[in-house]
């Protein structure tokens, strides 16, 4: 393996880390091993910190295959919640209100879902890292400050009802790039006239890169250590 000329690692993102986190512990532990104090490291498509699975890291001449990743097809495992909204549309924050759920039906469900497959208009989560006047919106989302994003213009491909034990279901979503599943998880809500969040989202797959084919990065450094490395000046 060669490092600085590049290399693609794949990773199971654990919860609660950030993908800066991630690719900060890569980068760490490589440039000790290959002894030096600066690697070009990056991601191919950021996760929420509540959110694992599939994080392709790129390093060296490599990051230049960033893009290339992040326009492949993904696929999700989601679990919603239906009934209960909150500002981020996930458990970053309190549910903030809650909605009847009495009239949903596994039926009503199955009706609903294929109606989002296709190509779709939808409007980023105010707690994203998209951009507003040169800003991430979720700064000024943390400031209490109201954030109006644009809708874009996205494809799923695909969505299936994986569990139904109401008031939580559980999808498989195959979709394009820029597809936040935390405001799908609040479109479909709105569609079933009533309110929904996000509790739980694993990254089963980038292009063909699946679950089963990452590293864990808690042990990283070990399986590093067994790997033959050129190093180049």
């Amino acid at each position: 393996m060669n490092f600085k000329e590049g290399e693609i690692l794949c990773f199971n993102k654990p919860l609660e880390w950030t993908s800066f986190k991630l690719v900060g512990n890569v980068r760490y532990h490589i440039c000790r091993k290959i002894g030096v104090k600066k690697l070009k490291v990056g991601h191919a498509g950021t996760l929420d910190p509540l959110a694992t699975g599939v994080m392709i890291v790129c390093t060296g001449k490599a990051t230049k295959r960033i893009e290339e990743f992040q326009y492949q097809t993904k696929e999700y495992i989601a679990t919603i919640q239906l009934g209960a909204t909150t500002p981020s549309f996930d458990l970053e924050h309190e549910i903030d209100a809650t909605y009847p759920t009495e009239h949903i039906t596994r039926e009503l469900v199955e009706e609903t879902l294929p109606k989002f497959i296709g190509e779709i208009q939808q409007v980023p989560p105010a707690f994203s890292a998209c951009k507003v006047d040169g800003k991430r919106a979720y700064d000024l989302a943390r400031k209490g400050e109201e954030v109006e994003l644009k809708p874009k213009l996205l494809v799923i491909d695909e969505i299936e009802l994986l569990e139904c034990e109401l008031p939580t279901i559980k999808v498989r979503v195959v979709c394009s790039k820029g597809t936040y599943i935390r405001a799908l998880a609040r479109d479909i809500g709105l569609a079933l006239q009533s309110g929904a969040h996000l509790t739980g989202l694993i990254r089963t797959r980038v292009g063909d890169i699946r679950l089963e084919d990452c590293l864990d990065p808690i042990p990283f450094p070990e399986w590093l250590a067994e790997q033959e490395i050129e190093i180049t000046e």
